[in-house]
C-alpha cells in the first residue's frame, strides 16, 4: 500500500491499454494521466523544481513562473503547493477553463496573453512577458521571479531518460516502435535518447499537430492545446528522431470520440497521438502487428468544456459534429 507525503511522489507507471480490441489498431497505450496532475508533465516539473533547488537557483523566497498552455502548468501548480513556493503561469485563451481553474484552485496566479504572434499563435508572446518578468533591467539586482524555461532546460527531457523510457523498456524488452507526441519534445527527446544510446532497434516515431512549426510545418490555426508549437522549442534533435507525422486536429477529434464511445476519455493530445499511431502502422506495418507502444499524456476530464464540448465543437469543427456522439445533437436537429 503507497503512503506518501508529496503529491509528486504518486504516479503510475505500468498502466498500458491494448488498442486492438479497441480500435483495431495494434498499439499498446501507456497512460500517462493516472498521478495527482493528470499528465505526463508531473515528471518534468518534478525534475525541473528538483535541479533547481539543488543548484541554488530555487530558494524558499522564489517565484516560479512558467509559460504552460494547461498540463505543466497544472503539474507545477501542485508542486509549487507542496513545496511552498508561489507560482505564476503565463498561458493564453486557448487554455482549457478547467485548467485555469485548477491551477487558481492549488494557489497558483494565471496571467492570460492575449496578444496573437504573427504567425498566429501565443508562444512568442507568452515567452516574451515571461522574460519582461523575470530578466532584470539595466543597473538593477534579479528578482525573485525565476523562469525554468521547459521548452530549453534540460532536465525537461532528462525526467523521460530517468524514468518514462526505462519502465517502456522494461514492460517491452522486444520494442519494435515507439509513437511520442512533440510539444516542448520533453518526453520525445528523453525517450529518444535513451533507446538510441542504449542501440536499440526501436523506431522513434514523432507525432506532431497540423499546423505547428516543431518539424518545420507552415504555422495554421490550433484549437486543441497540448501537442505542437509556433515557435520551435530549444530541446529538438530531429537526429534522434525516424519519421514524423503531422495529424489534423479533425483526425485528433474523431480519435477521442471513438475512444469515449468505447469508456476510455483520453485527452487531446492522445487523441493526436493515437490517429497519428494508426494512420503510420496502416502504412508501414499493413496486417502487420510489430510490437508498438505509445505514449498517453494526459485523460480527458479537463476538456470536457472543450472537445467534448457540443457548442465548443459546434463553433471550432461544426463540419465533422454529425459524425461524433455528443449528446444533444439530434435535439439540435444535427
Amino acid at each position: 500500500m503507497p503512503i506518501i507525503t508529496s503529491p509528486q511522489d504518486f504516479n503510475v507507471e505500468d498502466l498500458y491499454v491494448d488498442l486492438r480490441p479497441v480500435l483495431g489498431c495494434p498499439v499498446f497505450l501507456k497512460c500517462e494521466g493516472f498521478n495527482f496532475a493528470g499528465s505526463v508533465k508531473l515528471k518534468a516539473a518534478a525534475e525541473m523544481v528538483e535541479a533547481a533547488e539543488r543548484d541554488g537557483v530555487l530558494t524558499p523566497d522564489s517565484i516560479i513562473v512558467e509559460s504552460s498552455s494547461g498540463n505543466l502548468g497544472i503539474a507545477l501548480s501542485i508542486i509549487a503547493a507542496s513545496k511552498g513556493y508561489r507560482f505564476i503561469c503565463i498561458t493564453d485563451p486557448r487554455c482549457n477553463p478547467a485548467s485555469m481553474r485548477l491551477m487558481r484552485a492549488l494557489g497558483a496566479e494565471v496571467r492570460v496573453i492575449s496578444q496573437q504572434d504573427d504567425n498566429g499563435g501565443f508562444l512568442e508572446s507568452r515567452i516574451r512577458y515571461v522574460r519582461e518578468l523575470c530578466d532584470p533591467a539595466p543597473g538593477e539586482e534579479r528578482g525573485r521571479h525565476v523562469w525554468l524555461n521547459q521548452y530549453a532546460n534540460h532536465n525537461n527531457w532528462m525526467a523521460h531518460y530517468r524514468g518514462t523510457a526505462p519502465a517502456i523498456d522494461a514492460a517491452f524488452p522486444e520494442l519494435e516502435v515507439l509513437f511520442v507526441g512533440a510539444g516542448t519534445t520533453g518526453t520525445l527527446m528523453g525517450c529518444a535518447r535513451y533507446f538510441r544510446e542504449r542501440r536499440r532497434p526501436v523506431t522513434i516515431v514523432a507525432i506532431d499537430a497540423v499546423g505547428s512549426v516543431t518539424f518545420g510545418g507552415i504555422p495554421e490555426r490550433r484549437m486543441v492545446p497540448g501537442l505542437g508549437t509556433s515557435a520551435r522549442p530549444q530541446l529538438v534533435d530531429e537526429s534522434y528522431i525516424d519519421d514524423v507525422v503531422h495529424v489534423p486536429e479533425t483526425d485528433t477529434i474523431r480519435t477521442v470520440h471513438r475512444l469515449s464511445a468505447r469508456g476510455f476519455l483520453f485527452g487531446g493530445s492522445t487523441g493526436t497521438i493515437v490517429s497519428g499511431a494508426e494512420r503510420w502502422l496502416a502504412e508501414k506495418y499493413p496486417g502487420e502487428s510489430p510490437v508498438a507502444v505509445a505514449i498517453a499524456p494526459d485523460l480527458g476530464e479537463r476538456y470536457l468544456d472543450s472537445i467534448y464540448e457540443e457548442s465548443w465543437l459546434r463553433e471550432n469543427f461544426g463540419d465533422i459534429l454529425p459524425e461524433l456522439n455528443v449528446p444533444g445533437a439530434d435535439i439540435l436537429g444535427i
